[in-house]
């Protein structure tokens, strides 16, 4: 393996008592500090209708990360390709690539990032969300109309994505199973495995996917990557309480359905002395890597090793915006980036 490289994955989130326009303007603030300390890759999520997360439309984010950032990669983590045309997705990532060439990822997936419900609005009552069957063919296209490699035999063969040009963002297909592993491995695509969702197999998952990887013309072999919590601070024990914050929010969500924003460091603290969430706050902890700097690095190269991937996507949210900063500043300067 060489080098291990570290990247961000920002979803934007929105504190109790904050507003979404402050979260997206700390997305901005955070992308430029992310972008000096060395960071390879900055990518911004889609959710739909959530009290918490403001980022539901990645392209127009990294328009804006991308004109204020000048070394990282810009991408989506991801754009969720059944709710939209292939060839319209093409078309804002080709407008991108040309207003930033070489500097734009487009990552896709196949969740709804939403409710059914919001699911539903956003189909426009239409009642054809892509099925698991449609999703490779979408894929498939919106690869051809990036390149503009559509077949001749196509229905939309001749039908161009603009602006064309010499180069077209790299496809990472993400995913929290099996599936999209699968799905890359077959179109030799780069994979990221969301560890940050999932944190059960995905060892085993990425793995497979280097085994079954294809070549393709445009890579020759599997890019694995994986996306996990972190969360670094001086201490170990201030790394703990920073992140009940966010233990709290996603074990409502995963109980309640609709958590609200993320909660206060000392409204996790009440939450958290009932001993009856205290198992379902350990299961949450399993998706991250909290501590220390020293702690948190040998975590992230633990987990390194055991998915055998060269790159880590950090996901951290913290209630104080300036923790969440020193986090990203304590790991940079733990893995000695510049």
């Amino acid at each position: 393996m060489g080098a291990l490289r570290l990247s961000v994955l920002d979803q934007s989130p929105i504190r109790k008592g904050g507003t979404a326009a402050q979260a997206v303007a700390e997305t901005l603030e955070l992308a430029g500090l992310c972008d000096r300390l060395g960071y390879h890759r900055y990518w911004l999520a889609e959710h739909h209708s959530s009290d918490a997360l403001a980022g539901a439309a990645p392209e127009v984010l990294i328009a804006r990360v991308a004109g204020l950032t000048h070394r990282m990669k810009i991408g989506s983590g991801g754009v969720m390709l059944p709710h939209y045309s292939s060839l319209k997705v093409a078309e804002n990532f080709r407008m991108l690539e040309t207003l930033f060439p070489g500097r734009i990822d487009l990552g896709i997936g196949r969740a709804p990032g939403s409710d059914q419900r919001t699911m539903r609005i956003l189909a426009d009552g239409k009642s054809n969300w892509s099925s698991a069957d449609n999703y490779p063919v979408q894929v498939r296209d919106l690869v051809s109309w990036l390149h503009d490699a559509v077949p001749a035999n196509h229905a939309g063969h001749g039908v161009v994505a603009q602006p064309t040009g010499d180069s077209a963002p790299d496809v990472w297909l993400l995913g929290s199973s099996d599936d999209s592993a699968a799905l890359a491995a077959h179109f030799g695509l780069p994979f990221c495995f969301a560890h940050f969702i999932n944190p059960d197999g995905g060892d085993r998952i990425t793995r497979s996917y280097s085994e079954h990887f294809k070549p393709s013309a445009l890579h020759p072999r599997p890019m694995p990557m994986m996306a996990m919590g972190v969360l670094c601070a001086e201490t170990d024990e201030e790394a703990d309480l920073l992140a009940k914050s966010r233990d709290v929010w996603a074990m409502r969500l995963r109980t309640l359905g609709n958590p609200g924003p993320f909660p206060s460091v000392e409204e996790a603290l009440e939450v958290a002395k009932d001993p009856r969430v205290q198992p379902f706050l350990a299961q949450m902890r399993r998706r991250s890597v909290v501590g220390s700097p020293r702690t948190v690095r040998a975590g992230i190269e633990a987990h390194a090793a055991r998915f055998q991937v060269e790159e880590i996507m950090a996901v951290t949210i913290t209630y104080d915006f300036e923790k969440r900063k020193r986090s990203y500043e304590l790991l940079a300067e733990e893995f000695g980036m510049s």
